[in-house]
C-alpha cells in the first residue's frame, strides 16, 4: 500500500488545542464572584453542546449565528443557577473571541502531524466554522504553516458540515483517499464522532474530558491525550499495512 492512500485528519476547536481556556477567560472577567461555584469542564461541555445545537441544520429552531453566540452564554449559565443579562453575554461572546487567537497546540500535536507527514501520509484539518473565523485560530496556532492549503478543509468554506457523511466524503474525492483507510481524530461526539462513523472512516475519539457517550455510535478508539492518540493511531495504521499486505 501506498502510505498517500492513508488519510488521516484532524479536528480544530478543542482536538489541536484547550478550547476551554477562551470561555474561562469570558467567564473570569465578566461574572468574577461567580468563579468557586463552576465546574468549568462541566460548564464547557454544556457550552458546547449549545454551541452545536442551536446551529444545527437538523434543529427546526436554530438561531443566526450572531444571536447562537450570546444566547450559548444565557442558556449554559442557566443550568447552573447562574442568571446573566443579553449584555453580559454579548461582552463574554467579545472576550471569548478575542481569547480564542491566543492560543496555542496541545503537547504532543506538531510532532504527531509531523511524524506522520514524514511517514507520506495524507494529513490534514477538518473543521466547522465560518472560514475567517476558523482559518484566523488556523493561523494562531501556526498549523497554516505546517498545512498544505489543499489539506485544510472548513465547512464555511466548502458548504457542507460535519456530522454530516457528505463532507467527509468530499474530503476523500479532494485527497484521493478512502473511507477504509481514512482516519479521524476530534473531541466532539455529535460532530466528530457520529460524522465519521456515519462516513465509515476510522475514528478516534480525544475524550480529554471525560464525556459521556451520546449515541450508540462506537468509534474505533478514545484517549485522553496526545501519548494515547499517537500509539493508538499508529497501531491502527499498521493493521492497514498488515491487511492490505494478506490480501
Amino acid at each position: 500500500m501506498n502510505p498517500q492512500q492513508i488519510g488521516i485528519f484532524f479536528d480544530v476547536d478543542d482536538t489541536l488545542y484547550d478550547h476551554l481556556q477562551p470561555l474561562f477567560e469570558a467567564l473570569q472577567q465578566v461574572i468574577p464572584q461567580q468563579q468557586e461555584s463552576l465546574s468549568y469542564s462541566d460548564v464547557y461541555q454544556r457550552f458546547r453542546y449549545y454551541s452545536e445545537v442551536l446551529v444545527s441544520p437538523q434543529n427546526p429552531q436554530a438561531l443566526p449565528l450572531e444571536e447562537m453566540r450570546y444566547q450559548r452564554f444565557i442558556l449554559t449559565l442557566k443550568e447552573f443557577e447562574i442568571e446573566i443579562t443579553e449584555e453580559q453575554a454579548k461582552q463574554m461572546q467579545a472576550v471569548y473571541i478575542g481569547s480564542q487567537y491566543n492560543i496555542r497546540p496541545y503537547d504532543g500535536v506538531v510532532e504527531l502531524i509531523h511524524e506522520l507527514m514524514d511517514q507520506g501520509y495524507t494529513v490534514g484539518l477538518l473543521t466547522n466554522g465560518p472560514a475567517e473565523h476558523q482559518w484566523k485560530k488556523i493561523c494562531a496556532l501556526h498549523m497554516d504553516q505546517v498545512f498544505a492549503r489543499d489539506r485544510i478543509f472548513i465547512s464555511g468554506e466548502v458548504c457542507l458540515e460535519k456530522p454530516d457523511p457528505a463532507i467527509f466524503n468530499y474530503v476523500n474525492r479532494l485527497t484521493d483517499t478512502t473511507p477504509e483507510h481514512s482516519f479521524f481524530i476530534g473531541d466532539s461526539w455529535r460532530n466528530d464522532v457520529v460524522g465519521a462513523v456515519s462516513a465509515h472512516w476510522h475514528m478516534i475519539w480525544f475524550n480529554a474530558r471525560h464525556a459521556a457517550r451520546e449515541s450508540n455510535h462506537q468509534p474505533d478508539t478514545e484517549a485522553v491525550n496526545y501519548t494515547e492518540i499517537r500509539t493508538q493511531l499508529l497501531a491502527m495504521i499498521a493493521k492497514q499495512f498488515d491487511s492490505s499486505s494478506i490480501d
